[in-house]
């Protein structure tokens, strides 16, 4: 091509490298394009969740909602005396758990902001290109990470995405895979929790957005080894467009759009999913059906479906009733995880009342509710594209039961290494671990290769 293009095209840059080449010879490195590309989504993260995005954090849920809304909400109705259960429905259901999820709406606003300006001036369509090289080493090409770009600013459109993708296998497993990418709706768990036990450091939210890559690729490389993902993946061709100053206004509609549904998920589901949360709360049948109040006492209706459902997750960590509702509460929609969260406790509180004060449970918390089965809606999405009931649930029950095998093995191996803790959940962590190796580096028998030898 090039040489038929010296004999028949002449330009003004003939010979010459362009801007955009000379930038590419350092961005798409074959060695620094990856650290490159690491370093910028730290620089992403320690702007939005971290510096700018934890002080807007900090004024939202500790100044806005915290000292003024609440506080003076409450005083309003005492003064026209209005109900005690009513003032708490208004001031901890649905102003503390929703206003618990708006408190991050500042945070979103900067992340897509600047995620917007990495796609307007051609960087992210580089990232399709650095990332092929490694899909293609799991079976799977470039096309697949489009998907799972799209999927940073919401999983469903993600989703969608993978529509593109020509061979069915290839599309499935993009399906399979895409939900492990941080969505906005989970950004708000990766914020509470940075705040709650890791004094709001940004690398959290860097290690989340590479813990969701990580899940691709070792999914990846164990499903490609199984009979119903084999085969070679298919050739991937982009146009690679010339890096540019960004185009402010589309910066800011692309921005808005994304932070608006945000929003209006907060106003909508995340709302009634409050008001549900706090009268189940404050409802009790000990002694008889009645309001919960300090002289009253008796566990909450919560309080008795969480502690069934805490069992679940006691090898994990976080085998408390409040963790088990806000994480199936999540399967709502992920925003939800800390609207929950907020209406059962103070955000400066919830690291040392449902934690323990313990990172590696914070943290292994952090990873089931990234990993595990999407929200109502991307579950939605994941069956159009599948068109098919029994893929959708190997999906769900994939996505499950991967997010669960690597809580169990962070948090019991994590306790051993740095409390010297061992327990039957070691054990099966270890086991889990070495089951996963084993997925991971077993010999693909329905390679090429290997079925010609």
């Amino acid at each position: 091509i090039e040489k038929l293009m010296k004999t028949c095209y002449e330009g003004k840059n003939d010979g010459k490298l362009t801007a955009s080449e000379k930038i590419d010879k350092i961005l798409t490195n074959r060695i620094l394009a990856i650290p490159i590309f690491a370093l910028i989504m730290w620089g992403v993260y320690t702007l939005s969740i971290g510096t700018i995005g934890a002080w807007t954090v900090d004024f939202m849920n500790d100044t806005l909602f915290g000292t003024w809304i609440i506080p003076a909400v409450t005083a309003f109705l005492e003064s026209i005396s209005v109900s005690p259960w009513l003032i708490s429905l208004v001031a901890d259901g649905i102003i503390g758990g929703v206003g618990a999820v708006l408190g991050f709406v500042p945070q979103m606003f900067i992340l897509f902001f600047l995620l917007s300006i990495l796609e307007s001036i051609g960087y992210m369509a580089r990232v399709a290109f650095i990332m092929d090289k490694i899909f293609r080493k799991l079976g799977l090409s470039g096309k697949s990470f489009i998907p799972m770009l799209v999927a940073s600013g919401c999983g469903v459109p993600g989703i969608m995405a993978s529509r593109t993708i020509e061979q069915d296998r290839d599309r499935k497993m993009t399906i399979m895979t895409t939900g492990f990418i941080p969505c906005g709706a989970k950004m708000p768990i990766v914020a509470l929790i940075a705040a709650a036990l890791f004094d709001g450091s940004a690398w959290v939210a860097t290690l989340a957005y590479f813990i969701g890559i990580g899940a691709v690729v070792v999914s990846g490389i164990m499903l490609k080894k199984t009979k119903l993902f084999a085969g070679d993946p298919a050739p991937f061709v982009m146009e690679l467009p010339p890096y540019h100053m960004p185009l402010f206004s589309n910066v800011l509609r692309t921005t808005w759009e994304r932070g608006w549904s945000f929003v209006k998920r907060a106003g909508s589901v995340i709302l009634l999913a409050s008001i549900a949360i706090w009268v189940l709360n404050s409802l009790s049948f000990d002694g008889g059906f009645h309001y919960i109040t300090e002289s009253s006492g008796g566990a909450s209706i919560l309080e008795i479906i969480g502690g069934i459902l805490a069992y679940i997750f006691v090898p994990l960590g976080f085998g408390n009733w409040q963790c088990a509702v806000a994480t199936i509460l999540g399967l709502m929609a992920k925003e939800e995880v800390a609207g929950a969260f907020g209406t059962l406790a103070d955000i400066g509180e919830i690291g040392e009342l449902f934690f323990g004060g313990s990172q590696l449970a914070g943290m292994s918390f952090l990873i089931f509710n990234l990993l595990c089965a999407p929200c109502f809606a991307a579950m939605g999405a994941i069956k159009r594209e599948m068109n098919n009931a029994k893929w959708t649930w190997f999906t769900i029950g994939y996505m499950t039961v991967f997010a669960y095998a690597i809580s169990l093995i962070v948090y019991n191996i994590g306790m051993l290494i740095s409390a010297g803790v061992f327990t039957v959940w070691t054990a099966l962590a270890f086991a889990t671990l070495i089951v996963l190796l084993y997925f991971i580096f077993r010999k693909n028998k329905y390679d090429n290769n290997t079925l010609r030898r």
